[in-house]
């Protein structure tokens, strides 16, 4: 059956001499896989369109939908954004890429998940609108927004009575974890800030150098990693954690 959706794309991987292989988290049926034959042919008439299947990419598309089918096909596809800034900016592009592997290690499959995808549709093309001093605190914000929405947000409360965060409860705590956890109370504190910002534009008012970026997102992960049953490792973590750094 023929349907439309909205689509951010997660991987693509090369499949035969002229195929992908895509993973994609749509808006009407959560993460789906697809079969693109032919994608990266190019002839004299017709260019390549395989470059629209890069992760991150958010796509408007006509799809085949069969419940349960492990591989599905798209018999239309075209941008909803033309990104203008992500692609050249080597800070954007990594955060983009770390989001979208994000999404592909935490997300579980053939769940549809509008408000994750709304808010994840809107953050991809803010990061690629906002200038790019305002994007630094962009992927620790979505870590903690795609894990609130999913159900993982650390309990309690932040305050000054509870400034400490434990990996091994997933709690605010009033007292030093017993084995320390990779954060202290400036991470804490930056962490709560991050959790009642407003909006997008409102993350470049939050205060953190790149060493603290990277030790939240580092201690973030391993939380989801302890706390669900199938986080897998985001690879481009390393990659992100130099440029944030840089």
């Amino acid at each position: 059956m023929l349907q439309q959706t909205k689509g951010i794309v997660l991987r693509s991987i090369k499949y035969g001499e002229t195929s992908l292989i895509s993973t994609v988290f749509t808006a009407h049926y959560g993460l789906q896989t697809y079969l693109m034959q032919g994608i990266r042919v190019s002839t004299a008439k017709k260019a390549s369109r395989a470059g629209l299947l890069q992760p991150a990419s958010l796509l408007d598309m006509v799809v085949y939908y069969k419940p349960g089918r492990n591989l599905s096909r798209i018999r239309e596809f075209s941008p909803a954004w033309l990104y203008q800034h992500v692609p050249e900016s080597v800070l954007k592009n990594s955060i983009a890429l770390f989001s979208a592997e994000l999404l592909l290690r935490l997300l579980p499959e053939d769940a549809a998940i509008p408000e994750l995808f709304d808010f994840a549709f809107d953050y991809f093309k803010k990061l690629d609108e906002l200038p790019t001093e305002a994007v630094a605190n962009f992927p620790v914000y979505f870590t903690l927004q795609c894990s609130a929405i999913l159900g993982y947000q650390p309990g309690g409360n932040y305050s000054g009575f509870t400034p400490y965060l434990s990996l091994t409860d997933g709690r605010f705590m009033a007292e030093p974890p017993a084995t320390y956890s990779g954060i202290g109370q400036e991470e804490t504190a930056a962490l709560a800030a991050l959790m009642e910002v407003p909006d997008f534009e409102a993350l470049g008012d939050i205060e953190m150098n790149g060493a603290m970026r990277q030790r939240l997102l580092e201690w973030y992960l391993a939380y989801l990693q302890r706390h669900t049953d199938h986080m897998k490792p985001v690879k481009s973590l390393a990659v992100l954690g130099e440029v944030l750094r840089g």
